[in-house]
C-alpha cells in the first residue's frame, strides 16, 4: 500500500509511475494488485478530467468517487484517495448497491456486473457531468466514458469522446496518448 501512496504522491511523477507500473516497465517494484492499480486509475482521473465548474461541489464538499454494486476494492480505493483533494475539495468514496441510490458524484466506477443494468445506471446519471468507468473486457459499452480494459496482463485505457462530450467533460491529452479512443472523434 506505501507504494501506491508514493505513486499518488505529486500529479505529474504519480501519472508517469502510474504508467509505468501499468506497462510493466517498472522492473523490481512490489507487485500491485489489479485493484490496487485500478484504484490509483481512479484517483487520477480527477486530476486528469474536467468537470464544468456547475458540476463541482461547492465550497469543502467533497470530490466523490462512487462504486456501484459489488465493491472490487475493498479498502484499496479508500486509502489511495485518503487525505487527497481535488480543486481544493476532499476526496472522498461512496458505493451504492444499485442505480436507484446513485447521487452526487464525480466519477462512478461500473463493475462489469453492473452492465446488464447499464440503461438504468446512464439514465440515473443523464443530464450531469459524472466521468462513468467500467472494468468491462470486450466491446466498448455505449455512454462509458472510460474503460478499463486487460490486455496481456497489463490494464489499458479505452475512452469514448462521444460519451465525454456527452457529459460535458474535457479530457486530458495525457489520458488521451495512451488510450486506445472510440466513439465520436476514434
Amino acid at each position: 500500500m506505501e507504494l501506491l501512496r508514493d505513486i499518488a504522491a505529486r500529479p505529474l511523477r504519480r501519472w508517469f509511475a502510474l504508467l509505468l507500473v501499468a506497462t510493466g516497465l517498472a522492473g523490481a517494484a512490489a507487485p500491485v494488485s489489479e485493484f490496487q492499480l485500478k484504484s490509483v486509475f481512479l484517483f487520477n482521473f480527477a486530476q486528469f478530467v474536467e468537470w464544468p465548474s456547475s458540476a463541482l461541489p461547492r465550497d469543502n464538499a467533497p470530490f466523490v468517487i462512487a462504486v456501484l454494486g459489488q465493491d472490487p476494492f475493498g479498502t484499496t480505493l479508500d486509502d489511495v484517495v485518503r487525505g487527497e483533494a481535488v480543486n481544493g475539495h476532499p476526496l472522498a468514496v461512496e458505493r451504492y448497491r444499485s442505480a436507484a441510490e446513485i447521487r452526487a458524484c464525480q466519477i462512478l466506477f461500473i463493475p462489469a456486473a453492473e452492465l446488464a443494468h447499464l440503461d438504468e445506471i446512464l439514465a440515473a446519471v443523464k443530464g450531469r457531468s459524472v466521468l462513468t468507468v467500467t472494468d468491462a473486457d470486450g466491446p466498448a459499452p455505449p455512454g462509458v466514458v472510460i474503460g478499463l480494459v486487460k490486455r496481456d496482463n497489463r490494464i489499458r485505457l479505452r475512452i469514448d469522446l462521444q460519451a465525454a462530450k456527452a457529459s460535458n467533460l474535457t479530457i486530458s491529452s495525457k489520458l488521451l496518448r495512451p488510450a486506445e479512443i472510440v466513439g465520436a472523434g476514434s
